[in-house]
Order: C-alpha cells, then structure tokens, then sequence
C-alpha cells in the first residue's frame, strides 16, 4: 500500500465518519444544557458571578 493509497483512504474516512462524529458531537454539546434535570446546575452556574456580591460596599 502506497502513502497515497493511504492518504486517500484515511481522507475518505475522515470526509463520511468523521464528519458525522463531529456532527453528533457538536449536537449532544449543544444539547446537554436542555437534558432534563438540569434546572437546577444553569440556574447555579448563571448565578455564580453574583454568590459574593456586597452592591460595592
């Protein structure tokens, strides 16, 4: 088998398979804060920045 035997194939591989690992990737990280369950970590995480707020004084 010839490096370019080899590069076409893992180019191939990667242009079908990999395009659809990164697509179900991308689609369970831009889902995961939807899941149910989790109202309670987002309402925690949004209001962290004001845990230690004293209005400036």
């Amino acid at each position: 088998m010839s490096a370019h035997s080899t590069y076409e194939s893992l180019r191939q591989f990667a242009d079908s398979w990999g395009l659809v690992a990164m697509v179900v990737c991308f689609s369970a990280c831009a889902l995961w804060p939807f899941r149910p369950g989790s109202r309670d970590s987002n309402d925690a995480a949004a209001s962290m920045i004001f845990r230690d707020d004293d209005n400036g004084q």
